[in-house]
């Protein structure tokens, strides 16, 4: 399902750029990104993408576990965690959000496909 529209919230550009290139190295649509949670939010109503990827750490008062929680809570659009968080408080709040995946940060691009398209 490479046809899939992808959004994904990461704050450093050149991680961005890293993701946005892998992804459309393996076939997604990216249908839009951001670099805060606020504007994640904004976006993602504006653009429905079929899937939201998602850093935790983000710059200003909202982190990605807060637009999990959201997405979660008010869409039914899938998302996956994209962190090099891995300690027991954060993994327990991304768990409570019900994402469909949580990828450590370095991540190949069989790592991403396969979550994107069990997510899907």
């Amino acid at each position: 399902m490479t046809q899939a529209k992808v959004f994904f919230v990461e704050d450093d550009e050149i991680l961005a750029k890293v993701i946005e290139w892998r992804l459309g190295k393996l076939g997604y649509t990216i249908c839009g990104s951001a670099a805060t949670g606020v504007e994640a939010i904004e976006l993602i109503k504006e653009k429905e993408p079929d899937i939201v990827l998602l850093d935790i750490e983000l710059k200003g008062h909202m982190d990605g576990i807060s637009v999990g929680e959201f997405l979660s809570l008010k869409t039914k659009i899938p998302f996956i965690y994209l962190t090099s968080h891995t300690e027991d408080d954060i993994v327990k709040r991304a768990v409570n959000t019900k994402p469909k995946g949580y990828i450590k940060k370095p991540f190949s691009d069989n790592d991403l496909r396969i979550a994107i398209e069990l997510a899907l």
